[in-house]
């Protein structure tokens, strides 16, 4: 019950940031973008449409920016934003003082992160359905699609792209942890962004923790071919850096 408590507190001061607003816009930014395409372009949305891949290229396509520049920047940000309200606020020795543990407080900040993550994913999924299907509305002619929606593996590709994105929210929350400085956290994390869009190239790119969204989208796309751990790596990463910002947050001396 303490840590529902937390975490609902946690919950309350995320929807005072920006981060709550990075979430809905970055759900719907995409699916915006590809509706202005689809009419823009629409006798190539009104071949589309009788396409049996519809739904599956639809997707994909949708998925490219979001996998490759969007969601790890959009990250960055929240993770970023969340974990240092307390910074920003000079609130930490307030919320130390409180009925919780450190142990709590942790958790529940990281909680309402991954719940952010889960929300953005929801929302995205929603748009990119509605972006399949609003441009019908507009361009003459055109039909609903004839292809089924593969819902399962939508649902399965989305679970896969939640774990590739676990290292980052762990990477960062680490750092957004340590360092009271917002500036810090954003620069690590762009830094390491564009290292692994860098080296993406690279034979061991997998090891890079940023580019495992990019590498699972191009695995999708049929533009990588060699075998490589993606999720396998993701999910070593996220609990080893999760580990290790416990570690830290529950040593540290001066936490805030």
């Amino acid at each position: 019950m303490n840590f529902i408590h937390c975490f609902k507190g946690e919950w309350i001061k995320k929807k005072r940031s920006l981060a709550a607003w990075l979430v809905i816009i970055g759900g719907f930014f995409t699916p915006a973008i590809m509706i202005a395409i689809a009419l823009y372009r629409s006798s190539a949305t009104r071949a589309a449409l009788l396409k049996k891949e519809y739904w599956t290229n639809h997707w994909l396509n949708s998925w490219e920016s979001i996998a490759m520049f969007l969601l790890p920047l959009g990250i960055i940000l929240s993770t970023s934003l969340v974990t240092q309200i307390e910074f920003k606020n000079n609130t930490w020795k307030q919320l130390h003082t409180s009925p919780q543990t450190f142990t709590n407080l942790f958790l529940a900040k990281l909680s309402v992160i991954v719940l952010m993550l889960l929300q953005f994913f929801l929302l995205f999924n929603l748009g990119t359905y509605l972006s399949g299907i609003i441009p019908i509305l507009f361009i003459d002619d055109a039909h609903y699609p004839i292809a089924n929606i593969p819902w399962k593996d939508i649902f399965y590709n989305s679970l896969l792209y939640f774990i590739t994105s676990l290292p980052i929210i762990a990477i960062q929350y680490l750092v957004s942890l340590q360092f009271k400085n917002f500036l810090v956290s954003i620069s690590v994390g762009l830094g390491l962004w564009v290292a692994s869009i860098a080296g993406l190239a690279w034979k061991y790119s997998y090891m890079l923790p940023y580019s495992h969204g990019s590498l699972y989208y191009l695995k999708l796309s049929g533009r990588l071919l060699r075998p490589i751990p993606v999720i396998e790596m993701a999910l070593a990463y996220f609990i080893i850096v999760i580990i290790i910002s416990y570690i830290l947050y529950i040593t540290k001396k001066e936490k805030g």
